[in-house]
């Protein structure tokens, strides 16, 4: 198996978290985020980012290396929150994602690993408030790489998690789907705005009870 993974992202002193009096932090259930794709994979657990490159020449080998990649961090996981697709796109690897992401909920089901699935829309709007933000210098809606890096930095100043590297944005997308988890569960790692927090509100999210007896 080929992978490649980052160390742990490195975090400021200050960072940005809500403090819940007489919380025991070992009563916090182990949650995973999952940005899945074909090539690179960002992964967001406790003050980290990670991931798993496919290296592999076929398409079945890239699913194994990345399949392989991500078992390793979901192994211990209690509850995994996964991005969904963005049905807006269609194009010539969205058959393989699709497969890709359902592959990845499958080994989720063996292992009895509660989950849930987060469209780029929520995603984007529990990081900034809206689904389509605009570049303020010239009003349009932002797409591509710009996109991406909005929702970096609001993981940078909310969180003070700097994701770096050639997984810096699916590092990103994954600590926000780890932090919809969380909150979810009742356990914010910081205060956002009820424009944010409204995200929550449109994710089919499983039996509460099944994630928090494990």
């Amino acid at each position: 198996m080929t992978s490649d993974r980052t160390h742990p992202s490195s975090e400021p002193e200050a960072r940005t978290r809500l403090h819940i009096p007489n919380q025991n932090h070992n009563d916090i259930p182990k949650v995973i985020g999952l940005d899945v794709a074909m090539g690179i994979t960002g992964i967001a657990g406790d003050g980290w980012t990670d991931y798993v490159k496919a290296k592999g020449a076929s398409q079945h080998s890239r699913f194994e290396q990345q399949l392989a990649g991500i078992a390793d961090h979901i192994r211990h996981a209690r509850f995994v929150v996964i991005e969904g697709a963005a049905f807006s796109k269609n194009n010539n690897g969205a058959d393989a994602l699709s497969a890709m992401r359902w592959m990845v909920r499958h080994e989720l089901w063996k292992r009895r690993i509660p989950y849930a699935v987060v469209n780029p829309d929520q995603r984007i709007i529990y990081a900034v408030g809206t689904a389509a933000p605009k570049d303020p210098d010239t009003g349009l809606r932002l797409k591509g790489v710009p996109l991406k890096a909005v929702v970096r930095q609001a993981v940078a100043d909310t969180y003070g998690i700097v994701t770096e590297g050639e997984a810096k944005y699916d590092e990103a997308d994954a600590h926000i789907l780890y932090a919809m988890g969380l909150h979810w569960l009742g356990h914010p790692l910081a205060v956002v705005p009820d424009t944010h927090r409204r995200a929550l509100d449109a994710v089919r999210w499983p039996d509460r009870e099944a994630v928090t007896a494990r």
